[in-house]
């Protein structure tokens, strides 16, 4: 049995699988924002899916960016209670099995590229647009490498927030991720119903795309989270702003994720039992 998880900035879902599926329903909680509530919380949920049988491993992605062991949070502007607390050893002493830790975003991409959207293409990017705004380049089925690990969502837009004065900060992130358009609105993003407004964002979203496809040269962008939702930024849009500031003669497919708020517990499965058998 492998136990899976995922910890974002909003939620933090668990599941039981074996090497082919999940063996149960995956359990939805909300997220802890300090690191001692957040791991008795996970915890407890792993001692309840196993219920006494053997776990062969741990896997699972958390949402910032990870020290160079990957054992816990160097950088997370969404969990900052839990930056520096090693998780990795949190759970190894608690379970005493193998546990492997990643980004949160690079596990999604994962569970994308290899059963979701962007299946059968070689080189893809997965976009995260949710609370905060991340990402991962997927090579061949395989997290690529990286030194410091991907920040898409840091990319600088908008220097001196031209583009947007009452934006709190000039990255992608501060344009377009729920967190900061419920600052700059002062509601839920899903509370906003009106397209002007997602037309902007998706112009946003289009200039970080822009970047991203420069830099990481993918077949495919697949993006997913909360703010791309019905109600939220409109793929079709997006297409249409970027065509207008591309530079190059192709755009890459762009599609929606396919996997819903399950993507990094797919991910973490397959990264398990690439790495671990029973």
């Amino acid at each position: 049995m492998y136990i899976l998880f995922d910890i974002g900035g909003t939620k933090m879902r668990v599941v039981a699988a074996d090497r082919k599926k999940f063996l149960v329903e995956p359990v939805v909680v909300t997220t802890p924002k300090d690191f001692g509530g957040g791991i008795e919380v996970l915890k407890r949920i792993i001692g309840n899916l196993a219920n006494g049988a053997p776990i062969e491993a741990i896997a699972g992605g958390v949402a910032g960016t990870l020290n160079a062991e990957k054992s816990m949070l160097a950088k997370s502007p969404n969990l900052p209670g839990w930056v520096g607390h090693d998780i990795k050893k949190a759970l190894v002493e608690a379970s005493k099995v193998p546990v492997v830790l990643e980004n949160d975003a690079a596990l999604v991409g994962l569970g994308e590229a290899i059963q979701g959207a962007g299946r059968g293409k070689n080189i893809v990017v997965y976009l995260t647009v949710s609370t905060g705004v991340g990402g991962a380049r997927i090579v061949g089925g395989v997290i690529d490498e990286s030194a410091h690990g991907f920040e898409p969502g840091h990319q600088i837009i908008d220097p001196d927030n031209t583009l947007c004065p009452t934006c709190e900060g000039n990255d992608l992130e501060a344009y377009v991720s729920g967190t900061a358009i419920e600052k700059r609105f002062g509601k839920k993003p899903f509370e906003i119903h009106d397209d002007a407004v997602w037309d902007e964002l998706a112009k946003f979203l289009a200039y970080g795309l822009n970047n991203t496809i420069m830099h990481w040269s993918p077949d495919i962008i697949v993006i997913g989270g909360s703010m791309m939702k019905d109600v939220g930024i409109p793929i079709p849009a997006v297409r249409k702003h970027l065509a207008q500031i591309f530079k190059l003669p192709d755009i890459p497919e762009i599609k929606k994720a396919e996997l819903d708020d399950y993507g990094g517990l797919y991910g973490a499965l397959f990264y398990a039992r690439t790495h671990y058998y029973y």
